[in-house]
């Protein structure tokens, strides 16, 4: 018989108050993210709450509000005796686009989108199915953002490199990119390596529409965008490197995509892969900086809209072991898996055909 411990017991209490306390931090972070309130002050000196409101042109009753929440919180700093607030400069490139990449507000912006699907969840755990992705207007946008500044960052010169195949963007090769959301990765490829092709698929119409406004404005006549489903590809020995950023474990079929995309490649061609850095193995997940948010944000979006239209649900953290396994089985006899000291979320697997 288990005996009771009452220092646990008053141990997790304290945790609980902790995961509260940071619960509504987390939503008044995305806030402060989505209002730009982080991003004003974080160029302000010490200022009161009005001058914070004027700067960032919204109404002062609720920036106030907010203020106090972020201050009894640790993440801004308060002086009583001017009623002024500042954030420290030690946490603006974790808060702002200042820390590029490094920015951690964007992923704030997932809590409350995913919260507007929990009712549909919970009937999920109840009755099965899922939620589908149409149920989630916001996240692509989101998901967007939050992946446009690693491109930005690491695209070019720190992922692309990963692959070996730069001289060869440069020749000018066929490249293809699946679940290419708004094209952004797609775009900047175009610009730093012209002599390429490029295509990008999506099932999002509005993604595809936004990738295309993109690529016209940047005057991009080397890429092209359309809506497609990827699990039935068809295209066999087109191009010379097909990329997939965060996409495999979302997908209905994700094994029929893998091998449709192991079709698609030329001779000597390379599947550059990147998802969540995991094990497939939950006890080695336990020490995960980001496993409760990983586990989470799978059982609120990528596993069940996998599940909704009866799919594989793969779920977020499927793990390296079980990324292995399934490229394996497509074909793919060489892959290996790299990671980027920038990028603690994911890991890279460089695929291609042969033993």
């Amino acid at each position: 018989m288990h005996e009771f411990n009452q220092a646990k017991s008053d141990a997790f209490v304290g945790k609980m108050t902790d995961i509260v306390n940071h619960a509504a931090l987390a939503l008044m972070t995305s806030i402060g993210r989505q209002t730009g309130l982080l991003e004003v002050m974080a160029v302000l000196p010490p200022s009161t709450s009005a001058d914070i409101a004027l700067a960032a042109g919204l109404q002062e009753r609720y920036v106030r509000e907010w203020l106090g929440a972020m201050v009894t919180g640790g993440i801004v700093e308060y002086e009583a005796g001017t009623a002024e607030y500042v954030l420290p400069p030690e946490y603006r490139a974790t808060l702002t686009n200042a820390g590029g990449f490094r920015n951690l507000a964007r992923v704030t912006q997932f809590i409350p989108l995913l919260a507007d699907v929990e009712e549909d969840v919970v009937e999920s755990f109840r009755n099965g199915g899922g939620v589908p992705y149409a149920k989630y207007p916001r996240f692509q946008a989101v998901m967007a953002e939050a992946s446009s500044l690693r491109f930005d960052d690491l695209l070019v010169d720190r992922i692309v490199p990963l692959t070996g195949m730069v001289p060869d963007l440069e020749r000018g090769i066929e490249v293809l990119e699946i679940g290419c959301g708004k094209g952004h990765a797609i775009n900047l490829l175009a610009q730093a390596f012209p002599r390429s092709r490029y295509r990008g698929y999506d099932i999002s119409d509005d993604g595809i529409v936004a990738a295309r406004a993109e690529a016209a404005t940047l005057g991009n006549t080397n890429a092209s965008f359309a809506v497609r489903d990827v699990a039935t590809l068809n295209e066999p020995r087109r191009y010379d490197l097909i990329t997939a950023f965060d996409v495999i474990h979302d997908q209905v079929r994700p094994a029929a995509v893998l091998d449709r995309v192991a079709d698609a490649l030329a001779p000597g061609g390379t599947f550059l892969m990147v998802d969540v850095r995991a094990s497939s193995d939950l006890h080695e997940n336990i020490p995960h900086p980001f496993g409760p948010f990983l586990y989470g944000i799978s059982t609120m979006h990528c596993l069940t809209v996998s599940l909704a239209l009866d799919g594989a649900g793969l779920g977020a953290v499927w793990g390296e072991q079980k990324a292995l396994a399934m490229l394996n089985a497509a074909g793919f006899g060489t892959v290996d898996v790299r990671s980027l000291a920038e990028d603690p979320f994911n890991s890279y697997y460089v695929a291609r055909h042969g033993v």
